[in-house]
């Protein structure tokens, strides 16, 4: 449902243009877009002014926003800092999900995504541009699902995962909590939390360095 009051977007990046133009073809009214880097207040992003920091958020009852940055632990940290905030769940006009989906807050679902029926997502997720998940699948908190990603029936997806640009996952695989699988790679087995799983089919590596960033 849209905000009379308009929304707000958390992250004047490259993402953040992509989370405005949904708004946009959504049909949404955007307040503003907020960034911490001081560099871009006072820019614009599709003509949307990036008007301050987060901070902004605090002095208002009741905000409505949602977070555009594509770093799935930094949509936590943002997440836990702003309990007030109303986290807005939006859908581009040209993705399909299908009415018994159970979306969470502050997710997002891109153009040309397919959702069918019964899947779960949790809050902050991100459904990026022409995903494809089948029926069944449980997608967990702060999910960074990639352009053209596949998911076959009763994939389960940990929170924080995050699946490459056309990456896929076999039915009933289950990806652990914070773990990547990289572009390209297909999950044929479950990968472990903290994981890295790359190639076809995707071999998995246990002792991923915590500095490799999942955004």
């Amino acid at each position: 449902m849209n905000s009379e009051r308009g929304v707000y977007v958390l992250g004047g990046g490259a993402h953040g243009k992509v989370v405005v133009s949904t708004l946009l073809e959504a049909g949404w009214r955007i307040a503003g877009i907020l960034d911490e880097n001081q560099l871009l207040w006072g820019s614009s992003v599709m003509d949307i002014k990036v008007v301050g920091a987060f901070d902004i958020l605090r002095d208002m009852e009741k905000p409505e926003a949602i977070i555009a940055i594509g770093a799935n632990s930094v949509r936590k940290n943002i997440a836990s800092r702003f309990d007030h905030v109303r986290w807005m769940t939006v859908i581009h006009p040209h993705a399909y999900v299908h009415p018994s989906v159970k979306l969470g807050h502050g997710t997002t679902i891109f153009a040309g995504s397919v959702i069918q029926p019964d899947v779960i997502i949790g809050n902050h997720c991100i459904i990026n541009s022409s995903c494809s998940i089948d029926h069944d699948c449980v997608i967990q908190d702060f999910v960074h699902s990639g352009p053209g990603t596949v998911l076959g029936s009763g994939v389960n997806l940990g929170e924080g995962a995050f699946m490459g640009i056309n990456s896929s996952a076999l039915p009933d695989v289950s990806i652990g909590a914070w773990s990547i699988v990289g572009a390209g790679g297909v999950a044929i087995k479950d990968v472990p939390t903290d994981s890295l799983a790359i190639g076809v089919p995707a071999k998995t590596y246990t002792d991923k360095r915590s500095t490799f960033d999942n955004s």
